[in-house]
Order: C-alpha cells, then sequence, then structure tokens
C-alpha cells in the first residue's frame, strides 16, 4: 500500500469510529431509502442452503469400485488407519489414545433372578471417568458373549427402562451385558455435545473422547476372565445407534452390531433433514474419509443388523436411511461370502422412535443365530423382567471428585494456547513470523482464492444516494449479496458486514457515505441474507466434515470481494468495517490472507480472545465458524491482529478483556515504525 493510501485510510477509519459511535442515537424511519435497499431481497431466502447442498454432497466419498476381497479388506483397512489419524486421534488426543485403560470396582447390587448387577467406573481418557452397570448371569463357566449397551439421547442415560431391560435379558441368556452413561447423558449429562467443538477449536479431535468412552467399555469386557472375544456385540438406540455404528466399523474386536435408528449416509442427510444429527455424528473432516454408507460396508464380513424405524417421528426413518446403507454393504457382504451376515429389521409397532420389545427381540434373534448356534434351547423371545427395573438413584455410581468433562478438557487444553504465542519485537523477525503464520492460518481454514463473477441486478436513486445490488458468484459455487451505495463521488470504498447482517447497517452506512465512502455491504456465508434459516448450524458441520471450513469460506469470499472491487471495479484498496464478534473474526482472518486489497481494518464489538468461547461454553450454534479445528493451536486474537501489519486494524471501544489481551499491539506496529494506536 502506497503512503498516500495509507494516510486517506488512517484519516476513514478515524471517521469510521465517530460514524459508529454516533449508531445509538440514529432513528431510522421505515421509508427510509438507504434502509429500504438494505434489506432488499438480492439471493432469496434458500440459495445458501442449495450452495451448501451441493457443495457438501459433490464431496461424499463413493462406494469404492473394488473387484476382489483382497482389495476390499486393504481399502477397509486404510479407511480405518486415515479415520484415526486424520479425524479421531488428532493433536492431544493422540496421547489419551495410548493412555493405560483404568477400572474401578465398586459395590454389586442384587439384580434379580439369575444375575447382578455390578457398579463401576473407567476412565475414557486421563481425568474423565465414565459411570456403568456389568450385568453378569450368576453362574459363569467357560467363554460367555459380552455386550457393550450404549445409551441415547436420553437424560435417564443408563437408567432408561428399555435399556435396562435389553440389558437384563442378555444377562439372563449368558451373556455379560456393560451398561456405560454416554458423555451429555444419565450421570454425565452436563458434557453437552457440542463442547467437542470446543476441543477441536483447541486443536485435539473432540470426537476422539466418545470413540475413547466406547473402545474404553470394550476394554474391560474383554479384560473379564469370562469374555469370549470371538462373540463381542454393541447395540444401542439413536444416539446410541450412532455410536455403535461408529465403534463397530473402525473397532474390529467387535464382532456383531446391531445400531438402531442411529444414523444414515451424509447423502441421505442432506436430503432429509431430520437426519442432521449432531456435533459427534458429523466429525470435523470424517466425510473427507469415509461415508456412514461406506462404514457399513466395513462391518463386513461380520454379522450386523440394521434396525429402523417405519414411522420414526424423529430420524432417520426407515423408507429413507435404511434402503443406501444396504446397498452399499450387500454387495462387500456378498464379495466376503458372507451375505447371510447382513439383515435389516423394521419395526412397525408402534414403528415410532425406540428399542422396544419388537426391535429388541431382532437383537436377540440376531445374538442367538450368532452367538449360540446349535443351541436349541436358545428362546429370543423377550423374558419378562418390568419389576426389576430400578431406579436412578439406585443405579447411581460415585464419581471421582473434580471428574473432567468436555467442558473443563476444553478449558484445559485452551490455557497453553496459542503456541509460540509472542510477538517478534524485531521488524525483520516480524516479517519471518507474519510470512509463516500467513501460510498456517491459510491452511487452518483451508482457504482459497474465489475468482468473482458479477451480476448487477438493479439500480436506484434518492436523495442524492445510488445504490446497486450486486450478486457475486465466487469460486462459481457461492452466492454473495452485496449492496452498492453512493453518494457524489466517493474518496475511497468500505465494506461494511455486521453479525446481525446488513440490513441492519443503515446508521454506519449513512454516517460512511456522509464522510465520502462508498459502501458495500456484504452478507458472507452463514450471515444475514446467506444464512441458513433451517438447521443452518448443522449444514456448518457438514461443511466441516467435508473438509471445508465455514470460516476459511466466509474469509475467502470477503477477500474475493476486495479483490473485485479493487481490481476489476478499479476503487483501489479497500477498508472494512465489521460489526460483532462474529465478522470481526471473519475480517481478520481476511485482512491476515489478503495483503493488497484490503488496506485496513475497524472491529466493533471484536473478542479480546478466542478462549472466552470455551470459558463461557459458547454455543456452537450460535457462532459455527468460529469453532475452526486448530484455530486456537496457533492464532488467537491478538495474533490474527498482528497479520495485517504495517495496514492499521483498529478495536473500537473494546472491553476490559479485549484491552488486556491486545494490549501487545501497539508495540508489534512500533516494530513496523508505526505509531498506529489499534485500541480506540
Amino acid at each position: 500500500m502506497s503512503r498516500r493510501h495509507a494516510v486517506v485510510f488512517q484519516v476513514g477509519l478515524l471517521l469510521v469510529a465517530c460514524a459508529v459511535g454516533a449508531w445509538a442515537d440514529d432513528k431510522k424511519t421505515p421509508d427510509d431509502f438507504v434502509t429500504a435497499v438494505l434489506a432488499r431481497e438480492i439471493i432469496g431466502p434458500r440459495q445458501t442452503l442449495a450452495e451448501t447442498s451441493d457443495h457438501a454432497a459433490a464431496r461424499i466419498p463413493a462406494m469404492p469400485p473394488v473387484k476382489t476381497a483382497a482389495e476390499w479388506t486393504e481399502y477397509a483397512a486404510r479407511t480405518r488407519a486415515a479415520a484415526f489419524e486424520r479425524v479421531i486421534f488428532r493433536g492431544e488426543a493422540a496421547g489419551w489414545r495410548d493412555a493405560k485403560t483404568r477400572v474401578e470396582w465398586l459395590q454389586t447390587i442384587d439384580g434379580g433372578p439369575g444375575y447382578r448387577i455390578k457398579k463401576l467406573r473407567y476412565e475414557a481418557l486421563p481425568g474423565l471417568w465414565i459411570p456403568a452397570l456389568l450385568y453378569e448371569p450368576e453362574k459363569l463357566a467357560g467363554k460367555v458373549p459380552v455386550v457393550l449397551n450404549v445409551d441415547g439421547h436420553d437424560g435417564k442415560g443408563k437408567a432408561a427402562d428399555y435399556k435396562q431391560i435389553r440389558c437384563i435379558n442378555q444377562a439372563k441368556r449368558g451373556m455379560i451385558a456393560l451398561n456405560a452413561d454416554w458423555l451429555g447423558m444419565g450421570q454425565l449429562g452436563e458434557s453437552r455435545h457440542d463442547l467437542i467443538n470446543h476441543i477441536d477449536l483447541c486443536g485435539a479431535g473432540g470426537i476422539a473422547t466418545h470413540y475413547l468412552a466406547m473402545a474404553r467399555g470394550l476394554d474391560l469386557l474383554l479384560a473379564l476372565d469370562h469374555a469370549d472375544p470371538a462373540r463381542v456385540a454393541v447395540t444401542g438406540l439413536s444416539g446410541g445407534g450412532w455410536q455403535t455404528i461408529f465403534i463397530s466399523a473402525f473397532d474390529t474386536r467387535v464382532t456383531l452390531t446391531d445400531p438402531v435408528a442411529g444414523y444414515s449416509s451424509f447423502t441421505t442427510r442432506i436430503k432429509h433433514f431430520s437426519d442432521l444429527g449432531d456435533s459427534e455424528q458429523t466429525p470435523c473432516d470424517l466425510a473427507t474419509v469415509t461415508d456412514y454408507a461406506i462404514m457399513t460396508a466395513m462391518m463386513a464380513p461380520r454379522p450386523t443388523l440394521l434396525t429402523f424405524n417405519a414411522k420414526d417421528d424423529c430420524c432417520f426413518a426407515a423408507d429413507h436411511a435404511l434402503p443406501p446403507l444396504l446397498d452399499a454393504a450387500r454387495p462387500i457382504f456378498k464379495l466376503l461370502g458372507k451375505e447371510e451376515n447382513l439383515r435389516s429389521h423394521v419395526n412397525h409397532d408402534p414403528g415410532t422412535h425406540n428399542y422396544l420389545v419388537d426391535n429388541r427381540q431382532a437383537l436377540y434373534r440376531m445374538l442367538g443365530d450368532h452367538f449360540f448356534t446349535g443351541d436349541k434351547t436358545y428362546d429370543p423371545k423377550e423374558i419378562p423382567s418390568d419389576k426389576e427395573v430400578k431406579t436412578f438413584a439406585a443405579l447411581s455410581v460415585d464419581l471421582p471428585a473434580g471428574n473432567l468433562s468436555l467442558h473443563t478438557l476444553a478449558l484445559g487444553l485452551s490455557r497453553s494456547l496459542p503456541r509460540d504465542a509472542a510477538l517478534p519485537a524485531e521488524r525483520n523477525a516480524a516479517r519471518s513470523w507474519r510470512e509463516d503464520r500467513r501460510g498456517r492460518l491459510r491452511a487452518v481454514v483451508h482457504a482459497k482464492d474465489f475468482d468473482v463473477e458479477a451480476q448487477p441486478l438493479s439500480q436506484d436513486e434518492k436523495d442524492g444516494v445510488k445504490a446497486t445490488l450486486w450478486r457475486l458468484k465466487a469460486g462459481g459455487a457461492w452466492s454473495v449479496p452485496v449492496v452498492e451505495l453512493v453518494r457524489g463521488e466517493p474518496k475511497s470504498t468500505t465494506l461494511l458486514l455486521s453479525d446481525a447482517g446488513r440490513k441492519e447497517t443503515t446508521t454506519v452506512a449513512k454516517d460512511l457515505l456522509a464522510r465520502g465512502q462508498r459502501v458495500l455491504a456484504v452478507d458472507p456465508f452463514y450471515v444475514g441474507e446467506s444464512q441458513i434459516a433451517e438447521r443452518g448450524y448443522l449444514f456448518a458441520l457438514m461443511l466441516a466434515t467435508v473438509g471445508e471450513r465455514p470460516l476459511g469460506v466466509q474469509a475467502s469470499q470477503l477477500s474475493a470481494v476486495a479483490r473485485w472491487a479493487s481490481g476489476s471495479r478499479k476503487l483501489g484498496p479497500v477498508a472494512i468495517v465489521a460489526v460483532g464478534p462474529r465478522t470481526s473474526t471473519m475480517a481478520l482472518v481476511a485482512t491476515g490472507l489478503e495483503e493488497n486489497a484490503i488496506a485496513a481494518l475497524e472491529l466493533r464489538d471484536a473478542r479480546g480472545s478466542l478462549k472466552e468461547l470455551v470459558e463461557t461454553k459458547a454455543e456452537y450454534s450460535k457462532s459455527p465458524e468460529l469453532f475452526c479445528f486448530g484455530l486456537l493451536r496457533d492464532f488467537d486474537i491478538v495474533q490474527l491482529a498482528a497479520l495485517a501489519a504495517p495496514r492499521p486494524v483498529s478495536f473500537v471501544a473494546p472491553n476490559d478483556r479485549a484491552r488486556k489481551e491486545l494490549s501487545g499491539l501497539k508495540a508489534w506496529y512500533a516494530a513496523w515504525g508505526t505509531d498506529h494506536e489499534p485500541l480506540r
């Protein structure tokens, strides 16, 4: 940027600061021209949804064209290894995987006729203990089947009556049943599932917490004296159905699986929004490795029962969820000579979201056919056990004081981040730091250099203000709505964006116009008109699972708009004004990545630190882009702001936390030979 441009934009930013401070004094009127044009529809309410769906669908892996059993076996092994390395055990989670499984046995209580219940807790990862119950036949001889029974989305957790009855029936049939609580359910109810995204933010695989909670359960089952490693089953309903296929596909110690109404292919989910699942069901980058249809095939040749409900009023209804899974898996079971090991069961009574007697009896039949072959006394009919169901309190397990949760786990990880946080004080070192970190940031947010196709939709003019509505196509994939406002002969150009969307930027837009600025009011992905109204944050998860990053999409769009304005439009480098913690972070990333087209940046209501997200247990759904995998590992707000130097980045009216966290930026600018004051 030339010295002349620097002066122009420094002055411009001072004016913007005044404009932002005056917002609260202005009252909009319904017939106001600027207000009206900022609110006009440009791309429509479903355009971003359609583009996100198309973008994700094109990246979901298809079944590989294998022709031999050996090819499939090699492919499945390679896929498992890739999932562990690139999805589950990333960063700090790799160390959790290597920890020893610890089990603490507590009291034994009476169960019912023929079985006892042992209370226990086991360590999923260091410091995070899982409460569980072991249903054990009173008479045990030789090796017997073991079953891991996982919770679904049920606040009662291991005390849910239908789960107790299932475990009791397994024990009465001579099996050892482990009934473990799930993170976020039962006694672990404080662990909201979107908190794994907080762990992701710190650069560790949040999904590893779920995986290890199951894998350690298998560890303890298989360590029992009477456990038969050839007869190991997993089953669960809903979220438990997801857990079942997730552990069964990747852990080959599982020899029989029955996921109940718990999952469907990513391709199915894009078409049937009811199937879009929580954070754990759509882990970051999973679909860069595999899809749930492929994971179903990865069960081959192990016995697999797919149970769904005909009238499911929650999710994963049989008619749309089951056929693609069978279509993917059946040829592989046949290829391996075990076509009969793949079964399905569709429940019609009651047919809603359930693991009641009909679905349980389908499980008992499957267990009988594969674990009790030749036993003519085995009866798959449910053994009445309703009177043996116990209360939540009776089944509660003592947990150690200070037991970790997803929140405290993320909090602990965040404290030492970002790595190498110090900013160099010498100019040459500062230049090297900036170039290195710019490359790191590009990699972390998966930034793209989007070309822009610009389509002017309409022009209007009133009271000396000319408005042009633009629909920009970024990278041939993303529609970005822009409203351009001009009064007289503009001195320079400002991109204006707000967490609330461009329709709420009337006052600052007017003040910018009054000070000779051309205004380009932009709604990047997932903001304003580019918001996804229906289950939007779940589509943000979908983008992340196919290898994109919502923050990278947003920053790349902003960079592309800036290049279009400064290059194609020949308007010169632009300033950005962002209002709110979400758009401020997008603008920081865009400015850090785009060196030439963005000349200055002004932020209002910006966060002082990304750690605030973890400290306050912020909801993923409110700001999904901020939970970008690994962002906090290398960057906090101060490092993002430092990337822009020597261009001015100004924080307007920062709160006390921001003043503390960003206080070193003035010295950073001094290292570049400027006396810019970043905090106003």
